[in-house]
């Protein structure tokens, strides 16, 4: 098939299965270094502070480029922007295993935010584009998938690597991965064409960027999913960076072991919610689509009340007990977000408001991190993780506003259908 011709039904399909391998290798790569906090912290003589900057400095700088990959995203082909972006955090990733200082890490840490931050808005719209509303929130969840199936290899593997073989290797291995699926990216992904001259003129211009944001900025449904994604992800990168140090310190584990217990858990109850909420939030929305978003909020506000169980000391089995139950509910809501901003927005908008949207969620997340490691002398691991239940609350209640207030008008106001 010609790069220009339609794709057909089944290539929809193919493009989710490839971009669930890369996203994999994303979320591996961001998140592998938390397993070997220990050995960082050995070696380099990293304090917990100064281990959270990693998590900061990565999802500060992640942040930053955001709204330029989005805007590049919206002009450009989509395609080629998930591969260039998928080379160059390889590289990236292969320079993190030969940092000899602190300094250097962080540096390392910076450019894989700068490098990383361009994939997905890109690889969101490009499946938004091949998927229409009906199939939407199924091929976005199982994206998802990948990228929690990521953190679970990244966190397993560094760890193991860490045991064995110090925590370099694994580094080497995840970059080198990263640069072959780019590779055949170049020959597997590719751009739905625009049927028509008109939707072709449609396509934005460098002059209209203001303008995109002051008519992304005057959609009340996207600001609040903004906020909640926000709350959300404070809590979500406190777990990310934080939980497998919970492990290691709390149970006395290995590093592979510590590594795997907080990732495993998390992590696969997250992407049985994803697959199960994606194909359940296209059977709600079928013939509502602001169902999306109370679907979202009720699964929201069942996620909450179960970290208050970290309050005391829980046992190992309590404490994967209410991992699971937390990150399966939370995940089982999580594609409300970005499905109902795809829904709501025309295709020329889509991957600057994902871009806006990462955006916020990376800032969220970085102040998150860095908070977390100067609370815990104070209250413990654990007191940080039952006090996120207050923020998973307020993500619900914003999500809820949002479905009685504002859909229907945002809906109805819209230029186009998607």
């Amino acid at each position: 098939m010609s790069r220009r011709a339609e794709p057909t039904p089944r290539y929809k399909w193919q493009l989710v299965a490839f971009l669930f391998v890369v996203a994999m290798v994303n979320y591996a790569d961001r998140t592998a270094i938390s397993a070997v906090f220990p050995l960082l912290g050995a070696e380099l003589g990293m304090s917990d502070v100064a281990l959270a900057a990693l998590g900061s400095f990565f999802l500060w700088s992640y942040a930053a480029g955001s709204p330029f990959a989005g805007v590049l995203a919206d002009r450009f082909s989509r395609s080629r922007l998930v591969v260039l972006s998928l080379a160059a955090w390889s590289l990236v990733t292969i320079w993190t295993g030969f940092s000899h200082s602190s300094t250097e890490l962080l540096v390392t840490r910076v450019l894989l935010g700068v490098t990383e931050c361009a994939y997905l808005p890109a690889a969101l719209a490009l499946i938004a584009d091949h998927h229409s509303t009906e199939t939407r929130a199924t091929a976005l969840g199982l994206h998802l998938a990948g990228l929690n199936f990521g953190l679970i290899a990244g966190g397993t593997l560094a760890g193991y690597l860490g045991d064995h073989l110090g925590w370099r290797p694994s580094f080497y291995i995840l970059g080198a991965a990263g640069l072959l699926l780019a590779a055949a990216g170049l020959f597997i992904l590719r751009d739905r064409p625009r049927a028509t001259a008109v939707e072709e003129q449609a396509r934005p211009a460098w002059n209209t960027v203001w303008s995109d944001l002051r008519t992304l900025s005057g959609v009340a449904t996207w600001r609040l999913l903004v906020g909640s994604g926000m709350l959300l992800s404070i809590g979500t990168w406190i777990f990310f960076n934080w939980l497998p140090l919970y492990y290691k310190e709390t149970f006395h584990l290995s590093l592979a072991a510590a590594g795997f217990s907080g990732t495993f858990m998390l992590q696969m109850a997250a992407t049985v919610g994803v697959m199960v909420g994606g194909w359940s939030s296209d059977r709600v929305a079928r013939r509502v689509p602001s169902r999306r978003l109370i679907f979202g909020a009720l699964c929201y506000f069942g996620a909450a009340p179960l970290l208050l169980g970290f309050l005391g000391h829980p046992a190992y089995a309590l404490v994967s007990i209410f991992i699971a139950g937390f990150a399966f509910l939370r995940a089982l809501g999580s594609t409300t977000e970005p499905t109902v901003a795809c829904d709501l927005l025309h295709r020329r908008l889509r991957s600057t408001a994902l871009a806006l949207m990462n955006t916020a969620n990376c800032l969220a997340g970085g102040i998150g991190v860095l908070v977390a490691g100067f609370l815990k002398s104070r209250f413990g691991l654990g007191g940080v993780f039952a006090g996120v239940s207050v923020i998973m609350f307020m993500a619900a209640a914003l999500v809820l506003a949002a479905y009685l207030f504002y859909f229907n008008r945002d809906q109805a106001s819209k230029e186009q259908p998607a």
